[in-house]
């Protein structure tokens, strides 16, 4: 079996770090659960299923996949309050690397894959 590694890069790893700033200083002042706190864990309960199952997303069909992201498979996982992880697998001899290449909220989802609202 495969080693299997998550790496999140480009705008997933700048939000993540950012959400755990925030994170961090909620805790800080005391806060015990919020809206940041619950994405955070959302992410990490996200990576660690991709960790045992690098398909555990559903794929995009590679029609759908935007020009914007220069990758020939793409796969995505719900997270809560309607925000998407985005990842690319690659393969290599003696492992597979799932690289995170975004996380976006339902709005920015749309604006990524050209959805309009009806």
């Amino acid at each position: 079996m495969k080693l299997v590694r998550v790496r999140l890069i480009g705008n997933a790893e700048r939000e993540f770090e950012e959400l755990n700033k925030r994170v961090g200083e909620e805790k800080a002042r005391g806060v015990e659960n919020s809206e940041n706190q619950q994405l955070l864990r959302s992410i990490k309960r996200a990576t660690e299923l991709v960790k045992e199952n690098p398909f555990y997303g559903a794929q995009i069909k590679k029609k759908l996949i935007p020009k914007t992201l220069p990758v020939d498979n793409l796969w995505k996982v719900n997270l809560t309050g309607y925000w998407r992880m985005l990842y690319t697998i690659k393969g290599e001899a003696l492992e597979i690397i799932c690289f995170v290449l975004e996380i976006c909220d339902h709005s920015e989802y749309n604006k990524l894959f050209g959805f309009k609202k009806k």
